[in-house]
């Protein structure tokens, strides 16, 4: 029994190598990088964060959580129909192809799949040239209490994913006030793969790919599908600092999650509970996005030039700056004693001192604070800061 699992689990990595959804989503990561790493280079003259931050995010970020969905799954015998699988494939590799990255929130996925799969079924939209039949014991027999339990673990692990990572890569932008002058945008585009262990009937699937591997539990068949759920976060961000706004859109997600887990639980001793919860979550997460975009309007700008000092807009990874605990959004009001208020302005006041640099910083609750560090001479880069100033557009 144990041996035919394992060899259950190593087919269905096998399987996972095969979706379309994996490759799909590793170019689209690529591109994210090629085009953020584009736009640094083209306002601030450098790469802020290395190009294929994206996608090593993408896997490294998501595994734990796909790890412990996977075990849930498996152990607790979460079956969700074949056909479910099939349609949230579908659903992904669209949302893919045409970049609808915030469409690929797992409420949204998988509630339109439940939703398609109810169709299917009430309508009889059932072809032959698909070779796919519905069934009504997929959704009415249970298989809707396991969807909406799997779907909140799904949205938990969005909303741990916004909260903790999404503000890893958050890359700066100029745009133009509605006053002429030039601000800091921030905008985070995130795609993270969970591959996802899902038990399906396993006699459904060999009948039309008999190649398809399953194993047997006290004489009922059933099968092993580690499936990609692609999860993707776009957001821009002005009124506040992404480490700020981000956890919160974050802490909003996750508890969203959480009432959907319940909703799933309810489901069982009622499933109409889990097509109310479903739709309900969709609606929450809408509001979620609408809210901030709402709240973060435009035209208020938390990073923006000052007459106060200089602005940061961005903090260079592995820098004195990072060292020294300076901030997106703090201000500098002194290098070495000396006013600045222009990048050029701190090089020239780094230039006081070859060994040190001594900030005088005003923070983002406008307490100032001292710090100092080593730095190289004649590199003012080094340094590690990007300021909001106004440059040629």
């Amino acid at each position: 029994m144990a041996s035919n699992i394992l060899i259950e689990i190593v087919t269905a990595i096998g399987r996972f190598l095969l979706n379309p959804v994996v490759y799909i989503a590793i170019l689209l990561a690529i591109f994210l990088g090629y085009s953020r790493v584009k736009q640094e280079r083209k306002f601030f003259n450098r790469r802020i964060v290395w190009g294929w931050t994206e996608l090593i995010g993408q896997w490294k970020h998501g595994w734990l959580y796909a790890l412990i969905i996977s075990i849930i799954s498996v152990v607790a015998g979460l079956t969700v129909p074949k056909t479910f699988l099939l349609v949230l494939l579908a659903i992904s590799v669209v949302a893919l192809v045409f970049f609808f990255v915030n469409a690929l929130s797992p409420i949204y996925t998988m509630g339109l799949a439940t939703l398609a799969v109810w169709g299917m079924y009430t309508y009889d939209w059932s072809y032959s040239w698909w070779k796919i039949s519905i069934e009504g014991m997929d959704l009415l027999d249970g298989a809707i209490v396991t969807i909406t339990i799997l779907t909140g673990l799904c949205v938990i692990a969005e909303g741990m994913l916004i909260r903790r990572v999404a503000t890893t890569v958050t890359s700066p932008r100029v745009e133009k006030t509605k006053r002429g002058m030039q601000a800091i945008i921030y905008r985070t585009r995130k795609l993270w793969v969970l591959p996802i262990l899902f038990v399906i009937p396993g006699g459904a699937i060999p009948a039309y790919f008999p190649y398809w591997p399953h194993f047997t539990i006290d004489g009922t068949t059933f099968a092993l599908v580690l499936f990609p759920i692609v999860i993707g976060f776009s957001k821009k961000t002005r009124k506040y600092v992404p480490v700020i706004q981000l956890p919160k859109i974050g802490r909003a997600v996750l508890l969203l999650g959480q009432l959907i887990l319940v909703g799933g639980l309810g489901a069982y001793f009622e499933p109409i509970i889990g097509f109310i919860t479903l739709a309900v979550g969709v609606c929450i997460r809408l509001a979620i996005s609408i809210y901030y975009a709402v709240q973060d309007k435009k035209d208020v700008y938390a990073v923006a030039p000052s007459t106060k000092g200089a602005i940061i807009a961005a903090v260079l990874p592995d820098s004195p700056a990072e060292k020294m605990g300076l901030l997106v959004g703090e201000c500098i009001q002194k290098v070495n004693g000396q006013p600045v208020f222009t990048e050029n302005e701190l090089y020239e006041a780094l230039q006081i001192n070859a060994a040190h640099c001594r900030l005088e910083v005003l923070d983002r609750n406008n307490e100032v604070r001292l710090t100092q560090h080593v730095i190289y001479s004649n590199d003012h880069y080094r340094i590690g800061l990007l300021l909001a100033e106004q440059r040629d557009m």
